[in-house]
């Protein structure tokens, strides 16, 4: 079944949503489109929440934003969490236009097919599980399936993972394989590309040159420890450990372009665990929805 259209909705207007893999292009698409129907745009991108977090996620410029409307860009700072239930109460809460751009499957599943109810978090089986020395591997003892979809730097991830299992008997995987027959009703378009790594390690080079570095040395000066789960992403780790003079800056570039590919790999599949499938017109797409 479909979820009812929001009180102070547009009859017949739906929500677009333009996802891929990261460096794909949905952001040009969202803000041409928005341009061009009157549209806000909902930042579907798990790290572009984060306050000072800017050249490293890509995230929209003050001058974009002054062109068109976006949410969930700055809302919290790097050390205060952002749930994929706030992410959804922020769309929902989105008027009409309204394109959802981006790259986290997670958060596109939240809001559009939510996940099956799972047991609350359990704080003394949780704190047993963080200490695990390597927690990825008891994941994929338990669930490979979800371990395979998550980096072994994800943590919170990969431990809910195992504090279900260890509540239920039952792999998290299994239960978002579940079908409940919610969809909200939207028009969906995967954008991708062929040459889509070579896009990614130019996209890193030009984001070293726009002061990558240096905005990672300012989150540290700032108090923001390099174990916070923001600071753990993509190459914000890398770089960091660079200037703890951990790692050579070439060999961190190195890694941050391997980690970035892997990461698009990893987005692909989940998209398509979603019964999704790349391709299709935006602008048609954009059509459909706002057409009323």
């Amino acid at each position: 079944m479909l979820f009812r259209s929001r009180t102070g909705s547009s009859p017949g207007v739906k929500p677009l949503v333009i996802t891929g893999p990261t460096g794909a292009g949905k952001s040009e698409w969202a803000m041409r489109l928005a341009e061009r129907w009157g549209a806000v745009i909902v930042s579907m991108d798990a790290m572009a929440v984060y306050r000072g977090m800017d050249i490293g996620t890509a995230k929209p410029t003050l001058a974009e934003r002054a062109r068109v409307p976006h949410r969930c860009i700055d809302l919290r700072n790097p050390d205060e969490p952002f749930a994929a239930t706030d992410f959804v109460a922020e769309a929902e809460a989105a008027p009409d236009p309204r394109i959802l751009c981006g790259g986290t499957p997670f958060y596109l599943r939240a809001w559009w097919a939510p996940l099956v109810d799972a047991p609350s978090a359990d704080p003394r089986l949780r704190a047993e599980l963080e200490s695990l020395p390597d927690p990825h591997a008891r994941l994929r003892e338990v669930d490979p399936v979800l371990a395979a979809r998550l980096h072994p730097n994800d943590r919170v991830r990969i431990v809910r993972g195992l504090e279900v299992h260890a509540l239920l008997g039952r792999p998290l995987s299994a239960l978002h394989a579940e079908d409940r027959g919610t969809r909200r009703d939207a028009e969906i378009v995967w954008v991708d590309r062929d040459d889509l790594y070579d896009r990614l390690d130019a996209r890193v080079d030009a984001m070293m040159a726009a002061g990558y570095l240096e905005e990672v040395r300012a989150l540290l000066a700032a108090g923001y420890a390099r174990t916070l789960k923001p600071m753990l992403s993509l190459g914000y780790r890398h770089l960091a450990a660079h200037l703890a003079a951990e790692l050579p800056l070439e060999e961190a570039v190195r890694l941050t372009k391997r980690d970035t590919r892997h990461f698009a790999r990893k987005q692909r599949t989940f998209l398509r665990s979603l019964g999704l499938s790349p391709g299709g017109d935006p602008d048609a797409a954009a059509a459909r929805a706002f057409s009323g």
